[in-house]
């Protein structure tokens, strides 16, 4: 598993309160055995309804990898392929007011961090990247920190998932798999677990 220190890039901002699962990745897409061609897919029935002016349309924002958006981003289901659609669009990080909670994981079981700052400094974020959108975004997950054009704004995000992406731990399954002999040790001995 790869170390998320920090994600550099163009930023692309979402202005809206409570977008939920169902708006970054509608229902009738969730049919799919696997995830390729998500990304495709990210925000559809917004796009369609923006005719071509929604941020993931438009033409200077394509190959941001920093998405900023604002309060309770993420809320509605739990499904997984919402965060799995804005990575594969290219969101390498998420920079939020808030985020839910479940959401939130999703995010950090595929390594994309997702941190918060101040409503007003989000606000002022997407004002900048709306105002400059070659700019680049630089969110440091040591500093805690996002800096762009000179300007720093305060990160936060919880403890045990920052130290999960800076070490490289953030896929619990993997990091199962690497320890697999310490798993079986444990399970034999275990009297309910029956191991072949």
């Amino acid at each position: 598993m790869s170390k998320v220190k920090q994600v550099k890039g163009r930023g692309i901002p979402v202005i809206g309160h409570d977008i939920d699962t169902d708006r970054i990745i509608p229902a009738r897409f969730l049919r799919c055995v696997t995830f390729d061609g998500l990304g495709e897919q990210a925000f559809a029935d917004d796009r369609a309804q923006s005719n071509g002016q929604h941020p993931f349309d438009l033409p200077h924002h394509q190959g941001a990898s920093i998405l900023v958006v604002n309060g309770n981003f993420g809320c509605g289901s739990s499904r997984e392929h919402a965060p799995q659609s804005i990575a594969r669009w290219g969101i390498q990080g998420i920079i939020g007011e808030s985020f839910a909670e479940i959401f939130f994981s999703n995010c950090l079981s595929i390594g994309i961090p997702c941190v918060v700052a101040h409503p007003a400094e989000v606000k002022a974020l997407q004002a900048h990247i709306t105002a400059n959108p070659l700019a680049v975004l630089t969110l440091c997950l040591e500093s805690l920190m996002v800096s762009t054009g000179g300007k720093e704004i305060s990160l936060e995000i919880h403890s045990g998932a920052r130290q999960s992406l800076l070490a490289g731990h953030w896929d619990n399954c993997r990091h199962l798999a690497s320890n697999f002999e310490a798993v079986r040790s444990t399970a034999s001995n275990l009297p309910y677990v029956a191991w072949s």
